[in-house]
């Protein structure tokens, strides 16, 4: 053990990677539905390594370096999301989102002054309570701005983890069990599933049709029926197509009855007893299948390559119609043969209604025909092949461009003000993430390392924040606990008492949208998905949750700064 403990001071870096292992693990279990979440097991996992061994030095720009990766990385996902939710009907959103988070501040605040918490502990009690991570780093920037002595900053520092860990449990759990079981009553809803249901037909949805019985249903298919019908015999493709209406349908290929193959088109006419392919949700082939002829198992006419591939909203064109407007507007040229298996917007995804909108910078998941798939991704936008590659220039440049504007600070009075390099990185990686989405050749960043970005980044940061303060946690939370526990369920649920009601009053946002906007200003996906298991499986929620995260996500981040001067 001794051994142990003098490798770990003496190499400060495998203490890091200590706490991360121990943190991803344990934060990953689940007790129940329950699950302790990796920022809060790696921060716990760091101060018991750091309060077990002693006190293990970690250069301070170990911390900063991580945390600035973060915070671009933050900002580059939600950077699309946050400037369309500032025009347009995401105003409504944005509306929403800046009361829930001027609520999260001022709840904090006042809760701090009436129980004489020092800045400290009040930044602490703001992001623990607030599920906002990035407040500590902020707020930390901010602190050893100041001019104060060296001992009162240590103080403060020292208090944040111990107020971001005693109140975010109740954060996290105490959102998603609010917002999913106490808040629809507040609405006056009874059954939120219904009225996720009742939405998404009034929005011409058919989520229900697309749940299969086992995953190996399949939501489109491509059978062959040998045209049998004298009504539709010796008419155009298009006419046979017609046929499925209100669904759709295509025909691809032909084999006439010498045995040759072709390609279809709309105006190829079709002789009867020819042999057609038809690609279509496999609902409408149950249904309307037997109307064509007979089904075939004709092996050769169906051996054709077939090709799934996200396509990224980029075209002016689309953006900000509706699927359903999209489909009535004949897609013979762009959506002819495929499909919109998924849309994803900001990391979540949303159901596949014919009112939803489509955004600059969605993903849109595409099923059909090669030929037909490329042609439909080139028309959306940018075809969002796999890779690996980052463009690290981008991501380097962004956050230099970043840190060195948060960098500057204008004194007023004797107070320094400034957004701080965590800061500035923040509001870069959404500038960067926004022109990504207006010029997808432009700074790409895959998923996976996105992840890392923002997961190692934030979790390493946490790692170092719990190692240092490690011996002097313990008697913070004797100190303050109980009463920081309580204070944290406040800051929790006022703000979304507000916001429900103002949501329901004044913006008059439907109770489905509105929950999920909700889990989405105070950034905590937990709650989303607590609401979507209360409504049945519905993405419906959804629909109010990205405009809300990304506005949400930079407000509470930027917090950190504000709640430092209002404290001071």
């Amino acid at each position: 053990m001794d051994w142990l403990v003098t490798t770990l001071k003496t190499y400060p870096e495998i203490a890091i990677f200590l706490t991360l292992g121990i943190g991803f693990w344990f934060g990953n279990l689940k007790f129940g539905k329950f699950s302790l979440g990796v920022v809060t097991s790696t921060l716990l996992a760091g101060v018991l390594i750091g309060a077990l061994h002693g006190h293990i030095t970690i250069s301070a720009n170990v911390k900063s370096v991580f945390f600035l990766m973060f915070l671009f990385a933050v900002g580059y996902g939600v950077g699309p999301q946050f400037f369309r939710g500032l025009k347009g009907d995401g105003i409504q959103q944005v509306i929403l989102a800046f009361v829930i988070c001027l609520s999260v501040l001022l709840s904090a605040v006042i809760v701090g002054k009436i129980l004489g918490y020092h800045t400290g502990l009040t930044a602490g009690l703001l992001s623990g309570a607030a599920t906002i991570s990035a407040v500590l780093g902020v707020a930390t920037d901010s602190i050893n701005q100041m001019d104060i002595s060296g001992e009162q900053k240590k103080a403060w520092l020292d208090a944040m983890p111990v107020a971001y860990a005693v109140t975010y449990l109740f954060g996290t759990a105490g959102s998603a069990w609010f917002l999913s079981s106490i808040a629809p009553r507040l609405l006056g809803v009874k059954d939120l599933a219904e009225e996720c249901r009742h939405l998404e037909q009034k929005m011409g949805g058919a989520a229900q049709q697309q749940e299969g019985t086992a995953s190996a249903r399949r939501t489109f298919d491509v059978r062959a029926f040998r045209l049998t019908n004298q009504l539709l015999a010796g008419h155009r493709v298009g006419e046979i197509e017609a046929a499925f209406a209100p669904d759709r349908a295509f025909v691809g290929r032909i084999r006439r009855n010498g045995g040759g193959m072709m390609e279809a088109d709309p105006d190829t006419i079709v002789e009867e007893g020819a042999v057609v392919t038809i690609a279509a949700r496999t609902e409408a082939l149950v249904r309307h299948g037997p109307e064509i002829g007979p089904e075939v198992d004709d092996r050769e006419l169906l051996m054709f390559e077939a090709s799934v591939l996200d396509a990224v909203v980029t075209n002016k064109a689309l953006v900000g119609k509706t699927l359903g407007q999209l489909v009535a507007e004949d897609l013979r040229d762009t959506g002819r043969g495929v499909f919109a298996r998924k849309i994803v917007r900001a990391g979540q995804e949303m159901p596949v209604v014919a009112g939803l909108e489509l955004q600059r910078g969605d993903a849109v998941t595409l099923v059909g025909g090669k030929a037909d798939v490329e042609r439909a991704a080139k028309d959306i936008g940018y075809a969002d092949r796999p890779t690996e590659k980052t463009d690290m220039l981008v991501m380097g440049f962004g956050i230099v461009l970043g840190a060195l504007i948060g960098a500057i600070v204008i004194r007023i009075g004797g107070v320094p003000l400034g957004l701080s390099t965590s800061g500035g990185a923040l509001i870069s990686g959404l500038v960067f993430g926004w022109l990504r989405s207006v010029n997808p050749t432009f700074g790409r960043i895959p998923a996976p390392a996105l992840w890392v970005f923002n997961n190692i980044g934030l979790a390493t940061f946490i790692a170092v924040v719990g190692l240092s303060t490690g011996p002097s946690f313990v008697a913070g939370v004797k100190n303050n606990g109980l009463t920081l526990f309580f204070a944290g369920i406040v800051v929790t649920i006022l703000p979304f008492v507000i916001a429900l009601y103002f949501g329901k009053y004044v913006l008059k946002m439907p109770a489905p949208i509105l929950l999920g906007a909700c889990a989405g200003g105070r950034t905590t996906t937990a709650a989303l998905g607590a609401v979507q298991d209360a409504a049945g499986g519905s993405k419906i929620p959804a629909l109010g949750y990205t405009v809300t995260y990304a506005v949400g996500n930079t407000l509470l981040t930027i917090w950190g700064v504000v709640v430092v001067l209002l404290m001071k």
